[in-house]
């Protein structure tokens, strides 16, 4: 019989596992200078012109040191990229996976009209706004004070980042990962049901090679 431990890390569901572990495992190798963060930040001119592609991959893994700011984002992955992982996208793990591609690409093309080196709280703020756009109905506690509906949290949380930690700068990060998500939902859930679809489908379709890849079948 697993350990409560083993347990529980084995019932996450195995993309949003591997993305905490990784963003865990890029804090740990900073905190012990295995690393620096300067070595983990996106840029067009490192990753392209000096091909340091891994940058790619290492801006949206690193949340900052370890520290209470970072077991916070933790919890937002663990819980919202969790819950799309077990319902929106249930034995759809490929489809998933091709969620969070998308909305990185969208969130590295606007990268460089802001100041936005590490872009992880930007595509962790996507998954909450579309978890929020899928459950409407689910009304939330806001610190135990508020409660409203979960299409607000985004908006809430925007506004305590705006007014607690410094202004639109303070904020940046969150707008940026509301339009990302907003764009995803308008063109695969908002556009077949409010723009007369011909297909009933959404826009966005994962392709065939990652389904393979991922061994989603076919639908």
């Amino acid at each position: 019989m697993a350990q409560p431990v083993e347990q529980w890390i084995t019932d996450i569901p195995p993309v949003t596992r591997v993305w905490v572990a990784a963003s865990i495992g890029a804090s740990v190798l900073v905190e012990c200078q295995v690393v620096a963060p300067l070595q983990l930040y996106f840029s067009w001119k490192a990753a392209v012109g000096n091909m340091q592609i891994w940058r790619f991959i290492t801006t949206f893994l690193y949340f900052g040191p370890l520290s209470l700011d970072l077991a916070f984002h933790m919890f937002f992955i663990m819980r919202y990229s969790r819950l799309l992982e077990e319902n929106s996208f249930s034995n759809r793990r490929a489809d998933y996976v091709w969620l969070l591609f998308l909305c990185s690409v969208f969130i590295l093309i606007i990268s460089p009209l802001l100041t936005m080196p590490f872009l992880s709280s930007s595509l962790a703020f996507a998954l909450v706004y579309i978890w929020s756009r899928r459950n409407p109905s689910i009304k939330m506690s806001l610190f135990g004070v508020v409660t409203i509906t979960a299409p607000y949290l985004p908006l809430c949380l925007v506004a305590f980042s705006w007014l607690l930690q410094g202004g639109f700068q303070a904020a940046i990060g969150d707008i940026v990962g509301i339009l990302a998500g907003h764009t995803y939902v308008f063109l695969q859930d908002y556009w077949p049901r409010e723009m007369w679809s011909t297909t009933g489908k959404g826009e966005i379709q994962t392709p065939a090679f990652v389904k393979r890849l991922f061994g989603q079948a076919e639908r």
